[in-house]
């Protein structure tokens, strides 16, 4: 949870998990991952970063190049499809290490599927020492498991490694009672309750996430992706956001 400060110069939140969707990566193309977009999501974690003292973990997902669901109504065996999705998130955690490294970050992969010659296994206590050490860590393939989604994976995640918040980077500055980009009545919300987005059905992460988040008394942060400095601005406790609590 946020550490009650005096001084504006203390950070809100010592450790942290960012959650960020595939298409993301996309940036202006259809498919696939458009590397002059990650290089500048990875400028804005280093500069949250170097500016907040955060130790910062992230999740992606893999929707920018195959989404499991989507194999499944397409005919294929469920489980099968979602392990492909699973493969789909190890090659964008590669690609945002790539970007991090590229502007000086150190960073580490972690998969929850054993593929030792590209990434680490997921080892908790490893990846918390990395983030000790000043290293991000992704964390790659969910939960390792089918029938999850990368948001519950991101869930798990931030549970296991003592996360005081978990950050969910989106296409607008928080959660509203309807898509603002169509509702032009859209009202965004300041704060919201765990059990208030799970009775209303807002859209804001699969529910089996908020009930985790909700279980594990873990904040979820939900603010625009798209506005330079933003990261920086809410791990700050300042900037629009959401903050579901």
């Amino acid at each position: 949870m946020p550490a009650d400060t005096e001084s504006s110069d203390e950070p809100v939140y010592k450790r942290v998990l960012l959650k960020l969707s595939g298409e993301a990566l996309m940036g202006p193309a259809e498919f696939g991952i458009h590397m002059p977009t990650c290089i500048k999501f990875a400028e804005e974690m280093a500069s949250a970063v170097e500016a907040t003292g955060v130790e910062l973990c992230v999740v992606i997902g893999g929707g920018n190049i195959f989404r499991g669901l989507q194999g499944a109504a397409n005919g294929m065996e469920r489980a099968q499809a979602d392990s492909m999705g699973m493969l789909a998130t190890v090659m964008n955690a590669l690609a945002m290490q790539s970007a991090l490294e590229q502007i000086g970050v150190p960073t580490r992969v972690q998969s929850a599927i054993p593929m030792n010659t590209v990434c680490e296994p997921y080892i908790r206590r490893r990846a918390i020492r990395h983030m000790e050490k000043g290293r991000v860590v992704v964390f790659a393939a969910g939960t390792g498991n089918p029938y999850f989604t990368t948001d519950t994976g991101a869930a798990l995640r931030a549970a296991e490694m003592n996360c005081d918040a978990m950050f969910k980077g989106t296409q607008v500055d928080g959660v509203y009672s309807a898509d603002p980009k169509k509702d032009a009545n859209a009202v965004r919300y300041d704060q919201l309750g765990y059990q208030e987005v799970l009775a209303r059905d807002l859209k804001v992460m699969d529910a089996s996430a908020v009930s985790l988040m909700r279980d594990t008394n873990i904040p979820i942060v939900v603010f625009s992706l798209h506005k330079k400095g933003a990261l920086q601005e809410v791990l700050s406790g300042k900037g629009t956001s959401t903050t579901i609590s």
